[in-house]
Formats: C-alpha cells, structure tokens, sequence
C-alpha cells in the first residue's frame, strides 16, 4: 500500500510508469541530502485523511510550505502552534467574510478533511527554502492521476481552485463536477480576486442542491453538524 487501499486502487496503473519509479527514487534521495518538507510521514496525509470514497470537495495548493515546521502535508494548513502564513491567514478572513463565522484557533485544518475536503498540493514534498523546488520530479503527473480518478466516481465533486496554478487543474476534471475559481489567497494575488469570491458558500450551495451536507467551514474541535445546520435559512444562505 502507497496511500490507502482504495486509492491505491483508483491509481493502480501510476505505480508501473517509469516517472513514479523515478520521482520515489529522487524523493528519496532529496530527503537523505537535504532538509524537504513536509516529514517524510506526512507525504500522503491528504489522501490518508480523506480516502478515495470519501472525498466531497477538493482544494488545490501548488506545493507545501517550505519553511521550518510550517508543512503538515495538508495544503494550505500548519500544525497547531505554528504562526500561520499570510496565504492561511487570507483563507480565514475570507471565510469570515463569506459565511459570517470566526475560525477557531486550529490551523491544522483536519477538521475540514473529516468531512471530506481534500487539501491535496501538487507536489507534494519541497525542499526547505525552495518553493517549486520538487514541481518538476513527478508529482504533478501523479497528483493529475488522482484528480482524474475522481472523475471515474458515481459522486461529482466540489473544486476550489485558487492561483493560475491551480486553474490550470480545470482541463482534468470533468464538466459534471463543480469548479469555483479565484486568485491565489497569497498576499501578492489575494486583492485581485481572492478576497470576495466566496468559495466556501458557494461549494456548500452546490453540495446542497446535489443531496450532499454541506461543510462545517468552522472546522471547531468538536465537529457537532446538526447543531449547525438546524436553522434552514443559513443552509440557504450557504
């Protein structure tokens, strides 16, 4: 088993081309020479936390933060007592914005991935100090696999694109699927089109009108959804 067993077996056919072998190798060999991001544990956390059957929406990030302690192996987020960076710091004051709730002080955004969100990068290790350093290994021809996987599932999916980068992503994935798209919440882009685009309330409408619960954005540590969403008229707000 590489990730789970069922998205093992959603990208079988991956694990036999030579740029798998190849990228394995020169992560391998990246981790032994230099410091990469996140820990060699964390490479599959995305995907660990949110299993194949399981994912409801996805948001792309372009690779892990690459400074020290920051990549938990979720894009976007940082372990707990970490400072969060600008571009997380962005995510939450659009959420306020969007949906009128105040995130709590958990960075390491599990709580999103427990309901479905897959916080999936598009390469998924870095060297420390170096963003993009790993973009051209291999990953993206294997985080491109698992989106078109997706595809091949009976449920659509909700996808949050942010970034040229991630808007590139579009092309792979299927028309019956939902896509929002915006600028990168990164403090060089977040004032051209990030801040107001309401992605959050916009993947929870469209998860209502398809019979799927919306998700707890608030992502607190004691996840109590039927509390939340007793008062129909903030469903339909979403």
């Amino acid at each position: 088993m590489v990730i789970t067993e069922k998205w093992d077996a959603a990208i079988a056919a991956e694990f036999d081309k030579p740029y798998y072998k190849a990228l394995m190798a020169e992560v391998e060999r990246e981790y032994a020479q230099y410091d990469v991001y996140p820990p060699r544990e964390s490479i599959f956390a995305a995907p660990q936390l949110v299993d194949y059957d399981k994912v409801k929406v996805v948001i792309l990030g372009q690779d892990p933060y690459h400074g020290a302690g920051q990549a938990n192996g979720l894009a976007f987020a940082v372990n707990n007592g970490i400072e969060p960076p600008p571009s997380l710091v962005n995510i939450f004051a659009e959420l306020k914005s969007d949906l009128g709730v105040e995130p709590n002080d958990d960075t390491t955004l599990v709580g999103w991935a427990n309901q479905g969100v897959l916080l999936l990068n598009a390469s998924l290790t870095v060297r420390a100090g170096a963003p993009q350093s790993h973009a051209n290994l291999g990953w993206h021809e294997l985080t491109d696999s698992m989106i078109e996987s997706l595809n091949n599932r009976a449920e659509p999916v909700a996808y949050i694109l942010w970034g040229m980068s991630a808007r590139q992503k579009s092309e792979l994935i299927s028309p019956r699927n939902f896509i929002t798209t915006s600028a990168h919440p990164s403090p060089l882009s977040a004032y051209r089109g990030f801040f107001g685009s309401k992605p959050f309330s916009k993947v929870n409408a469209w998860l209502v009108q398809n019979g799927m619960t919306p998700i707890y954005w608030q992502f607190t540590g004691k996840f109590e959804p039927a509390a939340y969403y007793k008062n129909s008229d903030r469903i339909k707000r979403c």
